[in-house]
């Protein structure tokens, strides 16, 4: 059955940021391309947990949503038609005696690849819950890991919970919205970027920390006040509240790409400067990828893609001359 499947140049597994970026890319390299995603849409976390979230660090893009960015990030990768699979996780990797790549989703489905690019980001991600009894009681109405919607929030008294870029970006966002922001922290100093940090403290968002969430209480689905305590010297207090948001980090699944005997570092795979993991022909890019002075930066892994591509080609065929591109001067798009 293996032998009648579509041989592709290079399969990239994962639909997020870098992924798209990377097809597009691969595309631009005349590579046959196929995209496997595990979610049943294309743009990874970013639409899913951020959709209404700015993106800054992007150069040239002073300022854009994380679903417009989707936006821009799908059209670009369609360019030159590559094949999109979406709700399929590959679970079972083999390399077969020609080099090439048998692929086998968790639904049964195989795909054939000369080369990989791993685009996974850091696999699954589920958010780390708030750890109270009836926390549960409140999700998805007064209690949230992420922000769909920010004019939900207008006029509201909002808590949130955590001291990472997430907590800190979503504290700022919501400070003209709504009607109070507070922000707590369990540890005395914060771990985002310096100058939103600074921006928030310089705003009217009542920033407490450290401290910590130890109850909470309300009415059917909706928290009316929490109990927080002072960790320095475990005095409590009751505050009023709307909605309160959880920002504690992800719990991270990597999935069973990990069993496929690739050196691993951190929970990431250790790749080296052509973005090659220990088995040749599987490359790996974005949040995945481990190497000496590694920044998890969007941008990072936008310059990451066409280096592992630019390499996959070179693994297909070691002979040619491979000359850089550029889409300035690539004729098909001038």
């Amino acid at each position: 059955m293996s032998k009648q499947l579509e041989l592709y140049d290079i399969t990239i597994i994962g639909g997020g940021p870098i992924g798209l970026f990377t097809a597009f890319y691969s595309g631009m390299r005349e590579m046959k391309t196929k995209i496997i995603e595990y979610l049943p849409f294309l743009g990874g976390k970013v639409p899913y947990f951020y959709p209404e979230k700015i993106i800054r660090d992007v150069g040239g893009i002073p300022n854009i949503s994380g679903e417009k960015f989707t936006e821009n990030l799908i059209e670009q990768a369609k360019t030159f038609d590559p094949t999109i699979v979406l709700g399929q996780q590959i679970t079972r990797m083999e390399k077969r005696q020609d080099g090439t790549f048998l692929l086998t989703s968790s639904n049964g489905e195989q795909h054939n690849t000369k080369t990989v690019v791993l685009a996974t980001g850091y696999g699954t991600l589920k958010s780390v819950k708030l750890d109270l009894p009836n926390a549960e009681d409140f999700e998805g109405t007064s209690l949230h890991y992420t922000i769909r919607k920010l004019q939900s929030y207008a006029n509201k008294h909002v808590l949130i919970s955590g001291g990472g870029n997430s907590a800190v970006d979503w504290a700022n966002e919501l400070e003209s919205i709504a009607d109070k922001v507070t922000l707590i922290y369990r540890k005395p100093t914060f771990t985002g970027i310096e100058s939103n940090i600074t921006k928030m403290k310089n705003s009217s968002v009542n920033v407490l920390h450290p401290y910590e969430i130890v109850d909470l209480k309300g009415t059917k689905e909706q928290i009316e006040r929490v109990t927080i305590r002072k960790l320095e010297n475990n005095s409590l207090e009751e505050l009023p509240v709307d909605h309160l948001i959880v920002s504690h980090g992800f719990q991270i699944d990597l999935g069973p790409i990990t069993d496929w005997g690739m050196q691993m570092s951190n929970g990431s795979i250790v790749v080296d400067q052509t973005m090659a993991t220990s088995i040749p022909g599987i490359f790996a890019v974005g949040d995945i990828a481990n190497y000496e002075g590694k920044l998890n930066l969007i941008a990072g892994g936008f310059n990451e893609g066409p280096i592992a591509v630019n390499h996959a080609k070179l693994y297909i065929s070691p002979n040619i001359d491979l000359q850089p591109i550029y889409s300035t001067n690539y004729e098909p798009l001038l």
